[in-house]
């Protein structure tokens, strides 16, 4: 059942520190590679939130033994020979990163799946992914021709294909990457933007190689993994949210610590510092992904134009953006973000629609937004559109209102912030 959380402006800015849950991304893989390597692999920080529990569902279907308490999972992985052919239906959730990235790992198993999801995950396209796939080898069917889910994937015996991204997806890329672990020669993908490069970090770490030369990456079949342990960093897509607010609520200073700090992920922090906002990031020390702490004060900012290159690496950040923009002085330009519209729902009209309701002067076009600050925000009724990113973005909003806010909706955070409103609470001194 849907449900509708009143937002009340507290009339004050946050203050204090905060850790962020643990990167989704991250979590995602850790318990794939975890699942096709040898021994054991302890994972720290892991994201409790529904999407990596989904992927926790689907690798245990998959023969997978996987121990989940408070403080840790393990994942007793044997060998990629080891994952069996599942007797139920995988069912992904609301999971676009479990979706694609295990189709790439079920390519090349010779066995047969299904893959299911939610309503919104049966809108998403998934031909990006299963055209490359067919490529290798492997028989993919399913709606529209293996656009949509549910898909069926019967795999095994993969030759190495050499594929140029249409897009810039990381997702798809992983995919590939997964693919080409077990098909006979070297795989080579081409990347038109470089985009998120967990999945080739993570090979590193659990005993693996992967080569970059320029914008093509290339990866060797038949290798071997080792368990290992993971300590999954902060996720910075989720360290977004309190970054903006801390930005646009005046009388702010939060500081966000261990948090990952990808050099593909990282475009908020220079979108931020070219708007003119009071922000330093503090590195420590590194194991397979860098790690800091993100300082925030509140402070007037400018509007200015983000697009090319720098999109990849901000990506799931744009709805935030989109707010923090509605509070800068002049205009801000977001292009070349198409990928916008296959989210989690279309988060082009979602943006627009939702912080259009409270006042924002905002408008969509074919690839982002153009916004016009700075604008006071009022009260009102919004939703969420069942998408994480889009209730979480109106949540800090309401800090900005001239009265409540009452978002339908807003068990959409927990797919990836199962802490959201309890830490919204904790920086403003609500916590009891």
């Amino acid at each position: 059942m849907e449900e509708t959380k009143r937002l009340i402006n507290p009339k004050r800015g946050l203050k204090g520190k905060l850790e962020v849950p643990g990167d989704k991304s991250i979590s995602h893989r850790s318990i794939m590679f975890g699942s096709i390597a040898e021994g054991k692999t302890v994972i720290h920080n892991f994201l409790m939130g529904e999407d990596c529990l989904s992927t926790i569902s689907c690798f245990r279907k998959l023969g997978v033994d996987i121990d989940v308490s408070e403080d840790e999972v393990v994942v007793h992985g044997k060998g990629w020979d080891h994952l069996k052919e599942p007797k139920d239906i995988l069912d992904v959730g609301n999971s676009g990163t479990t979706t694609r990235l295990i189709m790439g790992i079920l390519a090349g198993r010779p066995f047969h799946s299904v893959l299911i999801g939610d309503d919104s995950i049966a809108k998403r396209p998934m031909n990006r992914v299963t055209i490359p796939l067919r490529q290798f080898g492997t028989n993919i069917d399913g709606r529209s021709e293996g656009n949509y889910t549910p898909l069926s994937v019967r795999g095994g015996n993969l030759k190495a294909i050499r594929y140029s991204l249409p897009v810039a997806s990381a997702q798809v890329k992983s995919a590939i990457l997964l693919a080409g672990l077990q098909a006979e020669g070297t795989t080579e993908i081409v990347e038109p933007e470089k985009t998120r490069n967990h999945t080739e970090k993570m090979i590193v770490e659990f005993g693996g190689s992967v080569e970059r030369e320029g914008d093509t990456i290339k990866v060797k079949g038949g290798q071997v993994f080792k368990g290992t342990d993971i300590y999954v960093p902060g996720d910075i897509s989720s360290a977004a949210f309190f970054m903006v607010a801390a930005a646009i609520v005046p009388g702010s200073s939060v500081r966000l610590k261990n948090v990952g700090l990808n050099e593909t992920r990282i475009g908020i922090i220079e979108v931020m510092k070219k708007m003119g906002a009071a922000i330093e990031v503090i590195e420590h020390t590194k194991s397979g992904e860098p790690i800091g702490d993100i300082v925030v004060q509140s402070s007037e900012l400018t509007g200015i134009e983000i697009g090319g290159e720098l999109i990849p690496s901000l990506i799931d950040e744009i709805p935030v953006i989109a707010l923090l923009a509605s509070q800068a002085n002049g205009k801000t330009v977001i292009k070349d973000a198409e990928e916008l519209k296959v989210k989690e729902t279309n988060r082009i009209d979602a943006v627009v629609k939702e912080l259009g309701k409270l006042g924002a002067d905002i408008e969509g076009t074919d690839d982002g937004m153009i916004i016009h600050g700075k604008t006071e925000l009022h009260g009102g009724e919004v939703h969420s559109w069942g998408d994480h990113r889009i209730g979480m973005t109106l949540a800090v909003a309401s800090l900005l209102t001239d009265s409540d806010v009452y978002l339908d909706g807003s068990e959409a955070v927990k797919i990836s912030y199962p802490q959201f409103f309890d830490h919204i609470d904790l920086l403003l001194g609500n916590e009891s």
